[in-house]
């Protein structure tokens, strides 16, 4: 057990550089862990990921993003010793995620999170202004909740927290809801 619990802590302190930002629109950090390092770099509406360190593929992965980066993160969720990184975006008032799993420290899969509106329970008193955030082996979620009533720039219905756990899905990597907390 102190040996799990030094490898996450070692996950959590991980060895990553910031560079500072151009602007507002740009993210510049590299992230490593066991042994494979990402390079995140957005420019405007531009994301790139550069990987290093994996044993076949180490091609970048550029996509165009609607919003921002906020941050991203590192981690190795399902503790298979091949990380994972983890791109949080703000667009508008919605928060979103991008996210990569070294397979086997060999090549990079995207994880999928299947999107919240499959459960209606899920989204009651939901508008927006969530973020995402890797926190104790989980990626999480969180936004608060509205009542009926509520104006958009005052909630008064708390905060709702989803929880995710990396799982093997039947052809790629999935977020799957592991726990919903309310505060």
């Amino acid at each position: 057990m102190k040996k799990l619990f030094a490898i996450l802590l070692g996950s959590f302190l991980l060895c990553s550089t910031a560079t500072a930002f151009a602007d507002e629109n740009s993210f510049n950090q590299t992230f490593k862990l066991h042994g494979i390092q990402f390079k995140v770099i957005t420019q405007g509406k531009h994301l790139r990921i550069i990987p290093a360190g994996l044993k076949i593929d180490n091609s970048s992965i550029e996509r165009d993003i609607e919003g921002v980066v906020t941050g991203a993160d590192i981690g190795d969720i399902n503790v298979d010793g091949s990380p994972e990184i983890y791109v949080y975006i703000k667009a508008k008032d919605k928060g979103s995620l991008i996210a990569y799993s070294a397979n086997n420290k060999k090549s990079l899969s995207e994880i999928y999170l299947p999107p919240m509106t499959d459960d209606p329970k899920l989204t009651k008193g939901y508008r927006g202004h969530d973020e995402f955030m890797m926190v104790e082996g989980i990626v999480a979620q969180r936004f608060p909740i509205y009542k009926d009533n509520d104006t958009d720039i005052k909630p008064t219905g708390g905060w709702r927290q989803l929880q995710y756990k990396l799982t093997q899905g039947e052809a790629s990597w999935v977020l799957k809801l592991d726990k919903v907390l309310e505060f």
